[in-house]
């Protein structure tokens, strides 16, 4: 058997990233062969990634990226299960880097990501195995935005739960930050009324008529209500027609028209946004491992 030394339990821990005990069982289980250990660890974290893949993941981080030259620019949402973890500098780094290659890469889509190498070699897909490995959480790869253009991109992070990416033509740095601002405050749906979907509309339509009809009011009444009120409703949801956060005394198309610009689109990430989180009895699941339920 071989003596398994703390440099080489430090040395597979800096090569696989993962705890100290496990690096040692491991080199233990293959009688101290570095190689044998560290493919035995990458197949370990497979099992215990796909132990935890059943698992809600509904905390996480948005991470964002710019080129150099300004005008490549992406987010991305990483989710795990506590908050706890979406603090921990590994998991925070291993967002960032995966901002940084979708500018770099241009995947496709998830699944492309999870194929592209980062620069240690390493997969995606292999670095979150890793990750899922050293954290003991579930953490899945959400989704990611792309931005690529010939005018300006702004980029704004509000910690690291709310990501927005303006895409904008005109106007100057300062306009670009405030965009990305006042879209993380006040979450529009889509740029313009054009842009929002048809079955939004309706949806809203048939609420606002059956409202209308119940107050009694003739039919040419109730059409009008109802008409006013879709007006409403797409002013509150398009970036153009909401008051500016920082002067509500205007909306942000005269905003951008006063500045001689233009927003071709945006993307907003709230982390978690859409997922359905697990509600927790937590008297019951006492009770339960006391054997009383």
């Amino acid at each position: 058997m071989a003596q398994i030394t703390a440099s080489m339990v430090k040395e597979l821990r800096e090569i696989t990233g993962l705890g100290m005990m496990e690096c040692k069982k491991a080199l233990t289980e293959t009688n101290g062969d570095m190689k044998a250990a560290e493919d035995l660890l990458r197949i370990k974290s497979g099992a215990k990634a796909s132990k935890v893949a059943g698992r809600i993941a509904a905390q996480g981080a948005v991470g964002a990226y710019v080129s150099p030259s300004g005008k490549t620019a992406a987010l991305v949402e990483v989710n795990c299960e506590t908050d706890f973890v979406a603090k921990d500098v590994h998991f925070a780094d291993f967002v960032k880097t995966l901002a940084q290659r979708v500018v770099q890469t241009n995947p496709a889509n998830n699944e492309a990501l999870a194929d592209t190498k980062l620069e240690s070699g390493e997969t995606v897909e292999g670095a979150r195995r890793a990750l899922v490995m050293k954290l003991g959480e579930n953490i899945n790869v959400r989704r990611f935005a792309r931005v690529q253009t010939t005018g300006h991109v702004a980029c704004y992070l509000h910690g690291n739960k709310i990501g927005v990416l303006v895409d904008y033509q005109g106007g100057d740095e300062a306009l670009g930050k405030d965009l990305a601002m006042h879209i993380a405050a006040s979450k529009p749906l889509c740029v313009s009324k054009q842009q929002v979907p048809v079955e939004f509309i309706a949806k809203e339509r048939e609420i606002y008529k059956a409202q209308a009809v119940e107050s009694g009011k003739p039919a040419n009444i109730v059409e009008k209500m109802v008409e006013g009120k879709i007006a409403k409703y797409l002013a509150e949801v398009t970036l153009l027609g909401q008051p500016f956060v920082k002067d509500p005394e205007q909306t942000v198309e005269k905003l951008l028209s006063a500045k001689g610009a233009k927003v071709n689109a945006f993307h907003l990430f709230v982390v978690g946004e859409g997922i359905k989180k697990k509600s927790t009895d937590f008297v019951a699941e006492v009770m339960a491992q006391l054997g009383r339920a």
